[in-house]
């Protein structure tokens, strides 16, 4: 301890302490301007700044030294926890709200004109309509060329119902270099992620990034995207088939990679009774599973088996059940046997039909 009280009077030796100022104003004035020595002296007044907190302040050398210390402990730990908090966010993206009219669609956008008009897209525009706006992120990236605009990375269904109801839209930004194969491998990822993607879209978009030569080859697009080589080739199987095929559907958006695979198993064998076929579909609004049957010349198989009310005035008079076969079994309420009206059985009967063809 004596040692470390001569090393502190050393390092202080020939400074000099202000004479304590006791009026409010001469000590406001005594730290605005320095002090002046009233000799002619060489002699410099040096003066450490005031530990932080209550209390009287050091009236020596080497007390000022030592709250002096404190302080630059103190401000190196705020600033440590400052340096914890920030880690925190460390790789984090920056998001704010833009205007959805700055932003375009990406070059490899995938998604069909049908997809903003289903039933999905409009629940979608209503929750966001409700929050105020989307409440997860779409990411963009800046477009170089012109300050101020940018791309779609994902989430164009996100970007659209806040366009079209003209609220600014909740983005993060892609600060860094995202070339175009990049972008490309973080739309694929997040849409496979959602699930959200069609079948048909996903194949367009294959298909897309083939034909521009983003990936030369269907083994190098599927390395670079982390899939299997099998699901590439059962995407773009949907994506090619021929035009004419995909009309006999009320949606491209129904066809499954199974039905894509059982029209070209079809095709391989006659294709010109396969096409013929087509021509007699055309506009007839068949649920997905009777148009592959009508394509193959075949009895209709469906994927499930489905269920639907006989409902007439309100009433229910029975259930019809249609098989996975496409057998229908109708069965009706005792009551609807005896009470209901010839009238409303066949209404109620022929409205269930109609809905078990549709599905």
């Amino acid at each position: 301890m004596a040692s470390t009280r001569k090393r502190l009077e050393a390092l202080t030796a020939g400074l000099m302490l202000s004479q304590p100022v006791t009026e409010p104003v001469a000590a406001l004035a005594a730290e605005a301007s320095p002090v002046v020595p009233p000799s002619a002296s060489n002699a410099v007044e040096t003066r450490f700044p005031p530990a932080v907190g209550g209390g009287l302040a050091p009236r020596t050398g080497p007390g000022q030294m030592m709250a002096f210390r404190g302080q630059i402990q103190q401000v190196e730990g705020e600033m440590a926890a400052l340096r914890e908090k920030l880690s925190q966010y460390e790789g984090s993206l920056p998001t704010r709200k833009i205007d959805p009219k700055t932003i375009r669609p990406s070059r490899w956008a995938n998604r069909h004109d049908a997809s903003f008009s289903s039933s999905a897209f409009a629940g979608l525009k209503a929750d966001i309509e409700h929050a105020g706006g989307n409440v997860q992120p779409i990411l963009v990236r800046p477009i170089k060329e012109e300050p101020g605009q940018f791309e779609i990375v994902f989430g164009h269904r996100r970007h659209r119902a806040a366009l079209e109801l003209g609220i600014p839209v909740l983005a993060s930004i892609w600060v860094d270099e995202l070339g175009d194969a990049a972008l490309f491998a973080a739309m694929d990822r997040e849409n496979r992620e959602r699930a959200d993607l069609s079948n048909y879209e996903q194949g367009l978009m294959y298909q897309r990034a083939l034909e521009e030569q983003l990936f030369p080859t269907q083994r190098q697009l599927a390395e670079a995207l982390g899939v299997s080589h099998t699901w590439v080739r059962k995407a773009l199987m949907v994506a090619q088939l021929p035009p004419a095929v995909v009309e006999c559907f009320r949606s491209p958006l129904e066809i499954s990679f199974r039905h894509a695979e059982q029209i070209n198993a079809a095709m391989e064998k006659d294709r010109r009774g396969v096409l013929k076929r087509v021509e007699r579909l055309r506009g007839h609004s068949l649920a997905p599973a009777m148009v592959v049957a009508r394509l193959l010349d075949a009895k209709p198989g469906f994927e499930r088996s489905e269920k639907l009310d006989i409902v007439s005035g309100g009433q229910k008079l029975g259930t019809l059940v249609r098989a996975k076969s496409g057998e229908i079994t109708i069965t009706l309420s005792p009551e609807a046997a005896t009470d209901a009206s010839p009238e409303a059985l066949e209404a109620g009967i022929a409205e269930a039909l109609r809905k078990a063809r549709t599905l």
